[in-house]
């Protein structure tokens, strides 16, 4: 039986770890080579060894998504391993969370440069190959869709107190992606959003003793949620509890399949039916 993705090229910010790593995973479970990035190279890394084991194809890119050459390394890694691009992921990303009165400036500059920034470079280091592959494909006869998949928020889309920067940054990728919709509609290229709710990541583990934290450039951002919040937070949830990694790449994978050709410039909510 023929996978739906075979054969396609697809880069995935962030997964060397958590919904990222899923999305790769099942991307290649499904035929398509990838290029893995991970601020750090042994989950990036293992990541890679992983999809190979399973017969798969890929390659790392390690680094920021945040460094101003990251995008076109980004591309530069997929075209020299693999000679083309099929699938863009804008996955990586963390949260940065308080309230706005106490909200450092540095605070909300961050939010901004991985979740929409970042994204932005990537897709504009792609654009020369999907412009010039399109016009070939075209003079060919060949129709051929590429995806984009931005991944956003409920908090993008609702808002949620306490994340002002993230809100505002996932808000923004929403628009970044109903704009590309309409620019690269003429290159076959469907661009999309997901925006998840609770998913149940290294993120949003339950704290049950001390403080949980995550290194970010060299930053110690505090990581997870007190266990009745979380408690509270899943009775909400008409589904009863937080998503899975591996549920929340399965929404990623509905919109690179062929399935999805006619769709483009929308906003999933992958969220268990809380609004």
């Amino acid at each position: 039986m023929t996978r739906k993705l075979e054969g396609q090229v697809a880069l995935v910010s962030g997964s060397g770890r958590g919904i990222g790593r899923e999305i790769a995973l099942k991307l290649a479970s499904e035929g398509a080579r990838l290029v893995i990035n991970d601020l750090d190279q042994a989950p990036a890394e293992q990541t890679v060894a992983d999809i190979k084991a399973s017969g798969g194809q890929a390659v790392a890119c390690i680094g920021s998504v945040t460094d101003t050459d990251f995008g076109d390394r980004f591309v530069k890694t997929a075209l020299d391993a693999f000679g083309g691009i099929d699938i863009i992921v804008n996955n990586a990303g963390y949260t940065w969370d308080n309230v706005l009165q106490k909200m450092s400036d540095e605070q909300w500059d961050a939010m901004l440069a991985v979740h929409l920034t970042a994204p932005f470079r990537i897709l504009r280091a792609a654009s020369g190959f999907i412009r010039d592959a399109a016009k070939k494909e075209a003079e060919a006869g060949i129709s051929k869709h590429r995806k984009v998949v931005n991944i956003s928020s409920t908090s993008g889309v609702y808002g949620n107190a306490g994340q002002a920067n993230y809100a505002a940054a996932k808000a923004g990728i929403n628009g970044l992606t109903k704009a590309m919709a309409k620019e690269w509609g003429r290159y076959k290229v469907n661009v999309n959003s997901v925006a998840f709710g609770l998913i149940m990541t290294r993120l949003t583990q339950p704290l049950t003793a001390g403080d949980a934290s995550v290194e970010i450039q060299g930053r110690t951002i505090a990581v997870g949620v007190q266990p009745d919040r979380l408690k509270a937070a899943e009775s909400t949830i008409p589904l009863g509890r937080g998503g899975t990694p591996e549920e929340a790449a399965g929404a990623v994978y509905m919109f690179c399949i062929p399935e999805s050709n006619y769709v483009s410039g929308q906003v999933l909510v992958c969220g268990g039916g809380r609004p």
